[in-house]
């Protein structure tokens, strides 16, 4: 395979050839996102914290708040549709360079360490009929999992069409057996249980610790719905990519949400709290017997591979795009004929890796790879929202349509107060490690502006690094004391 750094209209190497994709594929990318690995651990994250009062209030706060985030994407979609890779070049734009790098190093770590939660509990899946491999926790399943994860770099290396059709069909496989379990725990659901688990358990806090305590969990299982929008440069017709992302929100929101509440019927939710992850086939077991367990199982491994898929492909693509705005390396714009672009695909296999190996020392894997993916994605999110607030008060010459309606003000600050509020409800710790993850990443943007022969940081840069070291500095004692632990 050839590669080339040059963009598509340059005389230098063979023209890029973007793939295009319709709405129903660039739907299927954000389903495919979404559903993934979080919603078969739901029923036991929500039991941990929460009974069906919480839950019920949990799910209006995260559903309204990412239906504003999914109207945002929307909205800039067709507002700045000269912007491309979504989340990283809002945040860009709207907020300068430095911040813009951070944006898109975030959400591409983000991915990384989502993915990381994919292969732990395919590995815990696994781990119910073969014990070496434990909770997906262990070093045999640390090792079986690598050999996925560069399985999935040589599949991807052959090409954008290729993995998208995949994801197409793989969407469509893995969305039957949650609808199946849905209607299953609805037609076996006990009244006296649902209404036992209504209030609460004794060990969940009050009602707003309830519900806080689930918001990392939202955040997890709704990460993709930006996918179209990431993925816009390959979008037959660019307005398809905000018609992708409301389809995609709207149909998956309510599949989860009915997977959280109808296993409250099912258990009390003192046990759920206590299966082992994927609590969504322990609870199916419970209704129906062993069959239930291993049919949730199957689905979970399809449904997890084909979100690997579709992560990893965006991750990829948001380092690519930051590459050839200049904001990271030169090296990470170069792609392969089949418009793969490999160095991207390389560094995102490799961090995933890392990581992977990192939560053999976690005391929990799978709790820990999510909510930290969560963390990760929180300030990319936030900058995107706020963007779409500051175009609406005050246009750039980029923004098509002047000040827009009415609508757009409220929907992004909506959307930016709800991000700002899962910040706080993620908690010190995370934000903390989310720091230690950010600020090594500043060498990447030192290395794109010295080959710029640019300045390094401006005044108000330097600020911004100051902050990110000082907090990187504070979670490595914080970890190192024992305040925190992973």
């Amino acid at each position: 395979m050839t590669e080339t750094d040059a963009p598509a209209d340059s005389a230098a190497g063979p023209p890029r050839q973007a793939a295009k994709l319709t709405l129903l594929t660039l739907t299927a990318m954000v389903v495919g996102s979404m559903v993934g690995a979080g919603v078969f651990s739901l029923p036991r994250r929500f039991a941990q914290e929460t009974g069906v009062a919480g839950a019920l209030i949990a799910w209006a706060v995260a559903g309204t708040g990412m239906l504003m985030l999914a109207f945002v994407f929307q909205t800039l979609a067709v507002r700045r549709p000269d912007l491309d890779a979504g989340v990283y070049a809002y945040a860009k734009a709207g907020f300068g360079e430095y911040l813009g790098f951070f944006a898109a190093f975030g959400y591409w770590a983000s991915a990384c360490v989502g993915n990381v939660t994919y292969w732990v509990l395919i590995m815990s899946t696994i781990g119910a009929i073969w014990p070496a491999l434990g909770d997906g926790d262990t070093l045999l399943a640390a090792v079986l999992s690598s050999f996925g994860v560069w399985g999935f770099y040589f599949l991807i290396r052959r090409g954008v069409k290729e993995a998208a059709a995949i994801n197409r069909i793989v969407t469509v496989a893995k969305v039957v057996p949650i609808l199946v379990f849905v209607i299953l725990a609805l037609f076996y659901l006990k009244v006296d249980v649902f209404a036992d688990n209504f209030g609460g358990a004794d060990y969940a806090g009050s009602l707003f610790d309830q519900v806080r305590g689930t918001m990392l969990a939202t955040v997890f299982v709704f990460l993709g719905v930006e996918g179209a929008s990431v993925y816009s440069r390959h979008a037959k017709r660019r307005e398809d990519v905000g018609r992708a992302t409301v389809l995609g929100f709207l149909s998956v929101f309510a599949v989860f949400a009915s997977v959280t509440i109808v296993s409250y019927g099912i258990l009390p939710m003192a046990e759920i709290a206590e299966l082992r992850q994927p609590s969504m086939a322990g609870v199916l077991e419970a209704a129906v017997g062993t069959w239930g367990s291993v049919f949730v199982s199957v689905g979970l491994i399809v449904s997890v591979l084909g979100a690997y898929l579709a992560w990893t492909l965006m991750a990829a693509e948001v380092l690519f795009v930051a590459a050839k705005d200049d904001d990271m390396p030169r090296f990470l714009r170069r792609s392969n004929h089949a418009d793969v672009p490999v160095p991207a695909l390389l560094m995102t296999a490799l961090l995933t890796q890392v990581v992977l190996f990192v939560t053999l020392f976690s005391e929990n894997a799978f709790n820990f790879a999510l909510d930290l993916t969560s963390a990760l994605t929180l300030i990319p999110f936030l900058l995107a929202a706020a963007f779409a607030l500051k175009i609406r008060v005050q246009p750039d010459s980029g923004t098509r349509g002047g000040r827009g309606t009415l609508r757009e003000p409220a929907v992004a600050g909506l959307a930016t107060l709800y991000t700002a509020f899962l910040l706080y409800a993620a908690g010190l710790k995370f934000v903390l490690v989310s720091f230690i993850i950010y600020a090594p990443a500043t060498v990447l943007f030192v290395m794109a502006r010295r080959e710029q022969g640019r300045t390094v940081f401006s005044p108000s840069e330097l600020v911004i690094l100051a902050v990110s070291v000082a907090g990187a500095v504070l979670g490595l004692i914080a970890l190192a004391a024992g305040w925190i632990s992973l």
